[in-house]
């Protein structure tokens, strides 16, 4: 019996560490780091997609808060109006195109994302008001925070590709790929390089 209760234990312990830790920094040429990038590995994985963060993006202060939100494929986000000011939010991007008319304090709207893709966010009535939402199928995504490093817990061990976007980053589709050889266990690092552009002065939604 004791043996059985061994080996049982030692086929076990490699099925649970066929796993290991991601950490992604992306920062300037100069060396500064960048915040608000989407670290994401498309690997295979089982159930559904449960991120910690809420599904929220609030008007605040006449901004959106967060600037880039990443939601799965099926969530519903929410659009509180914390402001005293009425919102208009809306979107033109192919992967969800809505359109939540005038809203006012204390007062929120909800969507549903069902398609993954980047959305854009803008306010018909103030265009300093932009935003990001990511919608992923994959649970293994995160944000750099801001040190410029993100963390990724439990990646699938092997060759993966790490995908990083930013808004304006200059790169194409805004966008930078490595690949990456995740232990079994443990931690691997990988160091992005880009550029951030400012946004333009009279931003256009596309």
């Amino acid at each position: 019996m004791r043996f059985l209760l061994i080996l049982l234990l030692a086929l076990s312990a490699p099925a649970a560490a066929l796993a290991g830790d991601l950490i992604v920094s992306l920062r300037t040429p100069g060396g500064a780091p960048v915040a608000d990038a989407v670290v994401s590995v498309a690997a295979a994985h089982a159930g559904p997609i449960h991120f910690a963060w809420p599904y929220r993006v609030a008007q605040h202060n006449l901004q959106f808060d967060p600037f880039v939100l990443i939601v799965p494929v099926g969530a519903d986000v929410a659009f509180p109006n914390l402001d005293t000011v009425r919102h208009h939010v809306y979107s033109f991007s192919p992967p969800k195109t809505f359109e939540l008319k005038l809203y006012g304090r204390d007062q929120a709207r909800v969507v549903h994302f069902d398609k993954p893709g980047i959305v854009e966010l803008g306010c018909n009535i103030h265009d300093n008001m932009i935003a990001f939402i990511d919608v992923v199928e994959t649970p293994y995504a995160t944000k750099t925070d801001a040190q410029g490093v993100a963390l990724i817990h439990g990646v699938p061990a092997g060759a993966q590709s790490v995908n990083l976007w930013r808004p304006y980053l200059h790169a194409p589709a805004n966008r930078l790929v490595q690949t990456a050889r995740v232990p079994r266990d443990g931690a691997v690092r990988l160091t992005f390089t880009g550029e951030v552009r400012a946004p333009p002065e009279h931003h256009r939604m596309y």
